[in-house]
């Protein structure tokens, strides 16, 4: 039963209610795409400056053709993760490679996903403390005339590097314990300025090119000789364990090679492998979708898009232009760390707008990368939060912080695991560059790999976007697409691993270690639970008031709702009122009595039970489904219903919603609500539009002339069709046709009076005797006009037929005639059937009432009307 009634239909004696837990999370508040986007681009887009250094430095000039295919294919890998988060909400590679292949590979892929975001950080970090203590110390050298050593000027930068690296990687820590909010806002700001920064140095390069034309050309064939190290003034191959071995040799020596040959084949992916760097930050969208607000997925699609494409003209296009604009003997030497730079220094125009340009994309290229330090904190906590909420980590970890709300220790470990890797690195950028590309790649291809599984193994499940290119064969649906994706990234990884000797032994080994590690947690808390199956309860804080105002729940909107629930297995109407509630005109509260006996409501309310933890971790459920926010409160009292309407009018709620009871009708409820709403308010109530939502039908009733609340659709809706399209209004009538001559003169009427694309059908039934009416007549005149109306045979004569027609058939209104002069004797039962259709049927009925006197007007019986 929902609480929206009481256990007897009287008032019964009542005490005001005592105290109410407010429920808070960080969890209940959702972002933008634009902000979504945002956070991902900050690692995708940072990788410009540098992406095209590793790779040349590893392939040669052909760098830019591989980076700008991986972009491209990025697109693909973006979708595998669209599918994945449009099955599950809290989503990323941890779930989906559980949901498909088991827990230990769950826990192997995640293992190996960390060690991507615990170096992204302190990459992205100490690159952009290199960037300012470069301009910092030409700056100086250039204000004093001191000529600053080489080896001086390294330490410098090394040790500053580091500093600010920490600094930077603090600051967004903090502002993540605040929220992602805060951390998505800073983000955001972030990304508007690269935006500036991207159209200048892009605009500018084209003018470039077309007035001066290539400086050099792009080759096709990727170059696998040793090169020189500028770090260890070493010569290292890029084919890493493959150096030496025939095969190698055979790569090293290719000239005017086939692509399609086996060796061209291996020398392509391995130099995918190499390229493969510039797709990383994918991962987080994944771990963001929680976080998106609605409508969920065709926003997060949307910031899908957006990422897309400022990825592919960013990074890509620094890439191209840069190796045709920056002289070949200094793109590497000088600038590969900062092509983006060499990139600005190479333009046409004066030195001091070269110059000046340099210094703002050094000065930006601070910001992107320090904005990659919080895209691997939000990464990193919300791989870390699905582990958690398996029972693979201990669960003290998502204790919220007492004020913000947010998984405070889990951003804790976060941070100092990233402080860590940057003072142990000692701010080398290109060995955590190297030892970074395990975790990308294998995330990926795990990925791909459990949703490939996925498709077979549920292939029933709903989803709300699929990967294109699948063919059905004899039933079975073959996802071609998906199988290209997971096979190229198998290939790209293979080849990885194979070339790169430092991200292979340094990441196998922190995956093996990670893992191990996981697998003793796993063990420690089952055990400590009695091998019990783990059922994960969210955490939040809870705040007792015994005075509850607008104020206190941060209600700022126009019109505020309030839904009241009871069992986390019937929330019907929670989930209709979301799906109906425009977020950014109307706050939505969800409230539970916690009904105690008359004598012990003045107590102090004790903290959650384990039955209202679990409500309440299903409420956040629903609401991070729906990505609108919801204050979910839990008030303590010892009367249900009067306690739901103390609280509609607390906080001046305009509209209150609840279930269907399980004892009682819904108009002994509706009574009861008019009751205590009257009471309330001394005889003289607000208006209040009171809903009892059923699963085949809503009840409603308007109190004091009722205050209902515009939905979205019908908010945001610019035409007729719109509103139809969105489910307001009429868009189906069936008439039914009662045998009489007189139906025939209303569907008329009905055909010339509603709108053409209203659908009309009529439903012919005998419930008078002697009547036996053709309708064929008047539907051949319909379709003459241009009009198609459809006649509808029920399953049976039967009035229970007639109700199952009207219900399964989705119609907004039902139209039927009736006399006049049938109505007003009392003894008639003609039209019986009629009450029953208004009584059982899901939609709106409108009768067509009928006199062939005045008389019969004036003498009408208004109760046998009713």
């Amino acid at each position: 039963m929902s609480h929206s009634t009481q256990d007897s239909q009287s008032p019964q004696p009542v005490v005001t209610v005592a105290k109410v837990v407010v429920i808070s999370s960080a969890m209940f508040l959702f972002i933008s795409y634009w902000r979504a986007a945002a956070l991902v681009l900050c690692d995708l887009a940072s990788t410009a400056y540098y992406i095209g250094g590793i790779v040349e430095h590893s392939i040669g000039p052909a760098a830019p053709w591989f980076i700008v295919g991986v972009m491209l294919f990025s697109y693909a890998v973006r979708s595998v993760y669209i599918e994945s988060c449009s099955m599950f909400v809290r989503g990323g590679v941890y779930r989906i490679v559980k949901e498909a292949l088991g827990g230990t590979l769950a826990k192997i892929a995640v293992s190996a996903l960390l060690f991507d975001y615990i170096l992204t950080g302190p990459i992205s970090g100490v690159a952009a403390g290199q960037y300012v203590m470069s301009l910092a110390l030409e700056l100086f050298s250039y204000a004093t005339a001191i000529n600053v050593s080489a080896s001086t000027t390294d330490v410098w930068k090394s040790v500053g590097s580091v500093v600010i690296a920490c600094a930077v990687t603090i600051f967004f820590y903090r502002l993540n314990v605040i929220g992602i909010r805060a951390s998505s806002g800073k983000a955001l700001r972030i990304m508007m300025i690269t935006a500036v920064m991207t159209a200048i140095v892009l605009g500018w390069a084209v003018i470039t090119l077309f007035l001066e034309g290539p400086r050099n050309e792009i080759v096709f064939q990727p170059d696998f000789a040793p090169k020189l190290d500028a770090l260890t003034g070493k010569m290292e191959s890029p084919l890493g364990f493959l150096d030496g071995t025939r095969l190698g040799k055979s790569l090293y020596n290719l000239n005017g090679w086939n692509w399609l040959s086996a060796v061209g084949m291996v020398g392509f992916f391995l130099a995918l492998g190499h390229s493969v760097l510039a797709m990383s930050g994918e991962e987080t969208l994944a771990q963001i979708y929680r976080e998106v607000e609605s409508p969920k997925l065709p926003n997060f699609r949307r910031a899908a898009f957006i990422v897309f494409l400022f990825s592919l003209l960013l990074t890509g296009g620094v890439s191209v232009l840069s190796v045709l604009l920056i002289p070949n003997d200094v793109r590497i030497s000088q600038y590969g760390d900062n092509l983006i730079g060499g990139l600005a220094m190479s333009m046409c125009g004066p030195l001091f707008a070269r110059l000046l340009l340099n210094a703002f994309v050094v000065l930006v290229g601070a910001l992107i990368l320090s904005g990659a330090v919080n895209t691997a904190i939000v990464g990193s906590n919300g791989v870390l939060s699905r582990v958690a909420e398996d029972g693979v980590i201990p669960q003290w970890f998502l204790r919220p912080h007492h004020h913000y709300g947010t998984n405070h220790r889990l951003l804790s470990t976060i941070m100092g695991l990233q402080i860590f890797t940057i003072v142990a690195s000692r701010g080398n950028v290109i060995l955590l560059g190297e030892a970074y590309a395990f975790g990308v790649v294998w995330s990926f291809t795990f990925n791909a790999l459990a949703m490939l599984i996925l498709r077979f193994k549920e292939a029933e499940r709903p989803r709300g976007f699929r990967v294109p290119l699948n063919i059905r064969v004899k039933g079975v649906e073959l996802p071609i697409g998906l199988a290209l994706i997971f096979l190229i990234l198998l290939a790209s990884a293979a080849m990885n691993v194979l070339t790169k000797p430092t991200a292979t032994m340094a990441g196998s080994s922190f995956a093996v270690a990670l893992f191990l590690l996981f697998v003793g947690t796993e063990y420690f808390h089952h055990r400590r639970s009695g091998y019990e199956e783990h059922e994960h309860l969210d955490e939040f804080n809870e705040k007792v008031t015994s005075e509850l105002t607008p104020a206190l729940l941060e209600l700022t909107k126009p019109y505020r709702k309030l839904v009241a629930i009871r069992s986390p297995s019937h929330l019907d109407m929670l989930e209709k009122a979301l799906a109906e509630t425009d977020p950014d005109t109307t706050d939505v509260v969800v409230m539970t009595a916690h009904v105690r006996p008359v004598g012990g409501v003045h107590s102090e309310p004790v903290a959650l039970s384990p039955r209202e933890k679990k409500l309440m971790t299903v409420l956040l459920q629903r609401a991070e489904s729906a990505g609108k926010k919801i204050i979910p409160i839990v008030v303590s009292t010892n009367n249900a219903l009067h306690a739901i309407l103390e609280t509609a009018r607390a906080i001046g709620a305009q509209e209150l919603v609840v279930g269907v009871s399980n004892q009682f009708r819904p108009s002994e409820q509706l009574d009861q609500i008019s009751l205590y709403w009257i009471s309330l308010y001394l005889g003289e109530p607000a208006p209040l539009a009171v809903r009892i939502i059923g699963r085949q039908r809503d009840f409603n009733l308007d109190l004091a002339g009722g205050n209902r609340i515009p939905t979205i659709a019908e908010r945001r809706a610019r035409s007729i069709d719109e509103l139809r399209a969105a489910g307001i209004g009429v868009d189906r009538v069936l008439l039914i046709h009662d045998g009489e001559p007189r139906s025939d003169d209303l569907y008329q009427s009905l055909l010339t009076m509603l709108d053409p694309d209203v659908r009309l059908d009529i439903m012919q039934t005998v419930f008078s005797e002697g009547s036996n009416h053709n309708v064929n007549e008047i539907l051949s005149r319909a379709k003459q006009v241009g009009r198609q109306s459809v006649l509808i045979k029920p399953p049976s004569e039967s009035l229970q037929g007639i109700i199952q027609t009207i219900n399964n058939g989705q119609y907004d209104a039902v139209v039927s005639r009736v006399d006049l002069a049938d109505l007003q004797h009392s003894q008639s039962h003609k039209y019986d059937w009629v009450a029953e259709i208004l009584r059982l049927s899901n939609c709106q009925v409108f009768l067509s009432v009928e006199s062939d006197t005045l008389d019969t007007v004036d003498e009408i019986n208004t109760s046998s009307v009713q």
